[in-house]
């Protein structure tokens, strides 16, 4: 069968047989729950750092920056700002006190720090609200490429992918998952140094680029039928007409940068991979990692963006590009020039690289999620609500059957968002976070005056607003209407953990033991 030998299919193949391979090899460190939910502790900087950045580099980077850079041009410059702060305060204010810390969950940190099921109960509701968030886009970046290039319907796209990460965590747990992302983020950042590499062997130097793109103002014609509105595209030479910038004004931006700087405070699957480290130093030394890798891998998105806007355009005006590849840079919210462009540059060897390199992606950055949600559900709910007195195989067992339940979950939110952008809904999940969780971290370990009803005030005033502004932004004026709502959630967040703190007064009586802990000095 001629399918066999496709790249596309060997490459995907073999991604797959290697995760099936690792999952069940790790099976066997999953059944305790220290295995099962943090793999024993016993992670390093290298591999966990790796898993970190697997983790945080999703569909939305390895798709989602190159095609926001593609349509929105300059401005997507931005968003690789606003992430690489978000990697850089949580390794500096939250990655060594979480470690030493100590526990199995993102819930469990407001649960011990206070006590206190309720604020365990609302911390879980957030970590289910953020994770749909986030791995909605994941499921529509896969299915999306399963999709164009396998010519499989959408709904198969989205129902295979969940299959798949229900397999991969409910055997592996995080020890699989760990090793898994660690492999992963290797083979997509081979995949954007392959395409990298063959741009600057075809001339396509930045400078070139840029004078193209620059110098070019005018319509494209022929595009109207792959273009959103069925129109001809117009090019000013910042960005395409009909897609509009998410940058406004000051005010917009401002609100952007907060959300997804914050985001990455309170990012539940970010935050729970410190809890794998030995110790508070490979915690920050993992996130340092990770931040490495994330810069190289950002700066390579926005070129590989920009490369692929000089490719249409020049394709487009002289009549050289494919009318396939062209449909597929302009449809499906911009999220496929990455693989559009590795077919353009390279033929079906490079799209069958670079399309693993996305299903490594999105893999990568569900299982994480799959992981934090099914823990808040198998260990915070069953294990605290349920069944406090279950045993070490019931424990397990729940996490399995929460695995479960989320890739049901999930895949119902995957088959609503078909025509979203990967780039926007990871940002609306970001400011979720940053509105909630970020404020909770942020003060829980630094501040002794913070309280339980400090905390449970703070989740639910920065999750209620965060989704009245990005569902409902009719019910407001003009002004307070942004994209990524920011600049409002966040300082809402704070301000009711600290006014409803001071109001409380009721400080948990072992807060001095607390912060010893989570600040003690480390014998090196």
């Amino acid at each position: 069968m001629n399918w066999l030998t496709d790249p596309k299919y060997l490459f995907t193949i073999i991604l797959l047989g290697t995760i099936v391979w690792i999952t069940n090899a790790t099976r066997k460190y999953a059944t305790t729950t220290v295995d099962y939910w943090v793999a024993g502790r016993s992670f390093g900087w290298l591999v966990n750092g790796s898993a970190i950045a697997g983790d945080y580099l999703s569909a939305a980077t390895f798709l989602g920056l190159a095609g926001l850079t593609f349509s929105l041009g300059y401005d997507g410059l931005f968003y690789t700002f606003c992430f690489s702060i978000g990697l850089t305060l949580l390794a500096m204010f939250i990655a060594g006190p979480l470690r030493r810390f100590g526990a199995f969950t993102v819930p469990d940190f407001l649960g011990q720090r206070f006590h206190s099921k309720t604020a365990r109960l609302v911390a879980v509701i957030v970590v289910l609200a953020i994770s749909g968030f986030y791995a909605a886009p994941q499921l529509l970046g896969a299915a999306q490429i399963l999709k164009l290039f396998f010519g499989t319907s959408y709904a198969f796209g989205i129902v295979f992918t969940t299959t798949v990460m229900v397999f991969y965590v409910g055997v592996g747990g995080m020890k699989g998952t760990t090793i898994n992302q660690a492999l992963e983020i290797w083979i997509r950042f081979g995949a954007f140094l392959v395409l990298f590499a063959m741009a600057i062997y075809m001339g396509m130097n930045y400078g070139k680029i840029l004078d193209f793109i620059t110098q070019f103002n005018g319509t494209l014609p022929g595009t109207g039928q792959y273009a959103p509105d069925g129109k001809d595209l117009v090019f000013n030479g910042a960005k395409w007409e009909y897609t509009g910038t998410m940058f406004k004004d000051l005010t917009g931006t401002i609100s952007m940068l907060i959300g997804l700087a914050f985001g990455t405070m309170g990012l539940p699957h970010i935050l729970l991979r410190f809890y794998t480290n030995p110790s508070a130093k490979d915690a920050r030394y993992s996130a340092l990692f990770a931040i490495a890798i994330a810069s190289a891998f950002f700066g390579l998105a926005l070129y590989l963006g920009t490369v692929g806007r000089y490719v249409f355009l020049d394709g487009v005006t002289k009549g050289t590009l494919n009318p396939e590849t062209m449909k597929a840079m302009i449809q499906g919210g911009n999220n496929m020039i990455i693989p559009a462009l590795s077919e353009s540059l390279g033929g079906q060897w490079l799209l069958g690289f670079v399309i693993a390199g996305a299903f490594a992606a999105i893999f990568s950055n569900l299982s994480g999620i799959f992981i934090a949600s099914s823990g808040a559900l198998g260990h915070d709910l069953y294990t605290n609500f349920i069944n406090p007195n279950a045993t070490e195989r019931q424990k397990v067992l729940a996490g399995k059957w929460a695995a479960v339940i989320c890739g049901i979950f999930y895949g119902i939110l995957g088959l609503m968002v078909e025509k979203a952008s990967i780039g926007h809904l990871v940002g609306l999940a970001f400011n979720v976070a940053a509105s909630t969780f970020a404020p909770i971290f942020v003060l829980g370990i630094w501040w002794r005056g913070m309280t339980e009803k400090g905390a449970i005030a703070g989740l639910l005033v920065g999750l209620i607003s965060s989704l009245w502004m990005i569902f409902l932004p009719e019910t407001l004026p003009t002004w307070l209407q942004f994209k990524i709502p920011g600049l409002v959630t966040v300082p809402l967040g704070f301000l009711s953990v600290w006014l409803v703190s001071l109001w409380d007064g009721q400080v948990p009586a072992d807060v001095n033991e607390f912060m010893k802990k989570v600040h003690a000095k480390e014998v090196y």
